[in-house]
């Protein structure tokens, strides 16, 4: 590799590693007309592509990356993925048993790490549904993140937030709920709680939440901000008004 494909490679990578993806893959699609044998920059591309929706081409990008590196298990658990979203079920399974290196691999099986990596990449496909206005679409992703990972507070309450978007306060509630129970210090998990109960008329729990909240973290500035206002709206209710 020459040195200019060197520095391509060097600049993509950190582009990519800060998410700066339109960045990144313009120097990573320079990388590859130079040399369209690095597993690597197949995996990145694949997955800007499956963030982007595009699985298709996802597909693409992590079996060339397997190719070239057979035992490549972050672009295998990729592909496991995107075999999934495209609805190639038995394929997707296959990939698992071999992640697994046994007969008989499920779901259900997959290792702490696989579950984790599998689970935030549903995420990301769930964000970018959620930036694109597809409030449904990125709920169904985090559920199937939620299903993976259940003691992922942060996964848990992000559905949470989506399911209020959608009104379903109900379930939104329990999405909170269950991330406090997964992690009491979780503080955003908390406060979007209290958000929660105070839609749902609980308006004592709600000022309970923000109160644990500011136990975890005395300068935490939304809590006091909500709190002070919840106070006011009491005083002003309570006031006397004039004849």
């Amino acid at each position: 590799m020459d040195e200019h494909t060197k520095q391509l490679l060097l600049l993509g990578r950190e582009h990519y590693q800060k998410r700066e993806f339109e960045k990144g893959e313009a120097l990573l699609r320079q990388v590859l007309d130079k040399n369209d044998r690095l597993a690597d920059v197949h995996d990145m591309l694949g997955v800007i592509c499956h963030t982007r929706g595009n699985f298709a081409q996802a597909e693409h990008h992590f079996e060339r990356a397997l190719a070239i590196n057979p035992s490549y298990t972050e672009a295998a658990l990729n592909l496991a993925v995107t075999y999934n979203d495209r609805g190639k079920y038995e394929a997707a399974r296959q990939v698992y048993t071999r992640i697994r290196g046994t007969p008989g691999g499920s779901l259900q099986g997959l290792d702490p790490f696989a579950r984790g990596k599998i689970a935030n990449m549903h995420a990301e496909v769930g964000q970018a549904y959620a930036d694109a206005g597809l409030t449904r679409e990125a709920i169904v992703e985090y559920e199937k993140a939620v299903g993976l990972c259940p003691h992922f507070a942060d996964l848990r309450t992000k559905l949470g937030t989506l399911l209020r978007e959608a009104n379903d306060l109900p379930r939104a509630r329990e999405q909170y709920e269950s991330a406090v129970a997964a992690r009491p210090t979780y503080v955003p998990a908390r406060i979007q709680l209290g958000v929660t109960l105070l839609s749902l008329g609980e308006s004592d729990a709600a000022a309970d939440q923000w109160r644990k909240v500011l136990d975890l973290d005395p300068e935490n500035v939304r809590a006091r901000m909500y709190l002070r206002i919840m106070a006011s709206a009491r005083s002003e209710s309570s006031s006397p008004k004039p004849e």
